[in-house]
């Protein structure tokens, strides 16, 4: 597994990880509270997300074999899309 780790200034963040989980709830394995998520993708990838009042923190795990800058991409284009007022929110990408 690979770790890609972003702290994304937002004061939506706990918006922003409920959109996102409800979105993904139908193809995907989903759990989440309004500070907490987790979402399993079918390719064995996880996104794991903690909202508080001023940041949205994600944790991505890629299995190794798996496009790891396709999986932040897609992350942070389907975040954009529901920040569409402040969009494009800023990804601080860092290996786990």
């Amino acid at each position: 597994m690979t770790l890609s780790i972003a702290r994304v200034p937002t004061h939506s963040a706990s918006r922003y990880l409920q959109q996102l989980a409800k979105h993904w709830s139908h193809k995907m394995t989903v759990t989440f509270t309004a500070e907490e998520g987790t979402i399993d993708f079918p390719n064995g990838s996880r996104l794991e997300m903690r909202a508080d009042s001023e940041t949205l923190d994600v944790v991505l795990s890629v299995p190794e074999g798996e496009d790891r800058d396709r999986m932040r991409e897609v992350v942070s284009s389907h975040l954009d899309r529901f920040a569409f007022r402040e969009a494009p929110l800023t990804f601080d990408w860092r290996d786990g």
